[in-house]
């Protein structure tokens, strides 16, 4: 099992993916990492943005995530986001409504707070539009 390593992506709700894999790319602060197993142990931030794991069997998982934490050990990944949503289960719809709503928020934001708030909402939509197109391509 050396050629695997093993991957638990949890949001706040529920254990979204959980199984083995031969690589895993996500959005790291200073921009993408990529884990293959045996990796050098890291506690690290995560930005929004797509979670890609190489399954065993050759598939490609998707997990959006909006931002969190990744641990890594030599044979375990674990990626913990507050908000974190398989790929199949993005919605189109539903994210560009979250979209414009942001926006508008963002327009009538009165104080700093709100402003920081708005665009925080929005930098987590638009990574989330942009993995839900990188999904719908691999399709």
């Amino acid at each position: 099992m050396a050629n695997t390593i093993h991957v638990d992506v949890v949001s706040a709700e529920e254990s979204i993916f959980s199984g083995e894999a031969t690589f895993v790319a996500l959005p790291g602060e200073a921009g993408e990492l990529g884990i293959y197993p045996r990796h050098t142990p890291l506690i690290t931030r995560i930005k929004p943005g797509s979670v890609r794991i190489q399954t065993v069997g050759g598939e490609e998982e998707f997990v959006f995530v909006a931002g969190g934490i990744l641990e890594v050990q030599p044979n375990h990944v674990t990626v913990l986001s507050d908000t974190a949503i398989r790929g199949k289960d993005l919605d189109d719809e539903k994210a560009n409504e979250a979209k414009l709503a942001a926006e508008e928020a963002l327009k009538n934001a009165k104080s700093e707070i709100d402003m920081a708030r708005a665009s925080s909402e929005l930098a987590v939509l638009a990574a989330q539009i942009a993995a839900l197109r990188k999904y719908r391509q691999k399709r």
